[in-house]
C-alpha cells in the first residue's frame, strides 16, 4: 500500500510504540487503516472528560482496533491485499450510528473515512465490550500472524481498564451504544477465535 493516501489523514497515521501508555508498533501496511478506523470509533463514542480523559480513550480504542486489524489481517499477504482491493468506507458504519447526513464533509474528511475498515471496527467494538473476547483476541494474535509480538502487556487498557479508563471510555465501552457496529461482524469474530458462541449464534 503507497504511503501518500495517509498524509490526508487529519492526523498522525503510525500508531504508537509499545509503552505504558498506547499498543505496540503495527505492520506499515495496516498502519493507515488502523489509524482511521480508531479515529472513527473516537469520533462515533467520544470520550467522557478532558485531555487526559481523551487520550485514554483513544489508546483504549487503537489498541482494540489493532488487535481487530492483526485479527483480520494476519499475513504481510492479507494487507498487501487489502491495500488493493482497500478496506471499504465508514459509509455502513455512519448509517448504523446515524452519523451519515454530512453531506457537507469536505474532501480531507471524507479521505480518511475511506480508510475506516467496517468489519475491523465491528470487531473491535466486540473486544471493547466483552472481556472474554478481548482475552481470547490478545491470545491468537500473540500465537500466529507476521505482525510484532503481542503480549497482554501491550495490550493492558483493552484488557484491563482501570477506573480511569472505564471513565474516560464510558461511550466507547458501553454494550447497548455499540450494539449496532458490534453486531454487522461479531458471528465472523467468534468463528474466527473459536468462541463456543459461534456454535449458538
Amino acid at each position: 500500500m503507497s504511503s501518500s493516501p495517509a498524509r490526508g489523514l487529519p492526523f498522525r497515521p503510525d500508531p504508537p510504540s509499545t509503552g505504558n501508555s498506547g499498543g505496540p508498533a503495527v505492520h506499515a501496511d495496516l498502519s493507515p487503516v488502523i489509524a482511521a478506523t480508531a479515529h472513527w470509533l473516537n469520533r462515533a463514542y467520544p470520550p467522557s472528560g478532558g485531555a487526559l480523559a481523551a487520550a485514554l480513550c483513544e489508546v483504549q480504542a487503537r489498541q482494540a482496533v489493532t488487535v481487530a486489524a492483526w485479527l483480520r489481517y494476519p499475513t504481510a499477504m492479507d494487507a498487501a491485499l487489502l491495500g488493493m482491493a482497500g478496506p471499504g468506507g465508514a459509509a455502513r458504519l455512519d448509517w448504523v450510528t446515524g452519523a451519515d447526513a454530512h453531506d457537507d464533509r469536505d474532501g480531507e474528511e471524507h479521505a480518511w473515512r475511506t480508510w475506516v475498515d467496517e468489519v475491523v471496527a465491528s470487531w473491535a467494538a466486540c473486544l471493547l465490550t466483552d472481556p472474554e473476547l478481548a482475552r481470547l483476541a490478545v491470545t491468537e494474535v500473540a500465537a500466529g500472524g507476521e505482525h510484532t509480538t503481542a503480549t497482554p502487556a501491550a495490550f493492558r487498557r483493552l484488557l484491563t481498564p482501570d477506573a480511569t479508563d472505564r471513565r474516560a471510555a464510558a461511550l466507547l465501552r458501553h454494550p447497548d451504544l455499540l450494539a449496532p457496529v458490534a453486531g454487522l461482524h461479531r458471528t465472523q469474530l467468534l468463528a474466527r477465535l473459536g468462541s463456543d458462541e459461534a456454535l449458538i449464534a
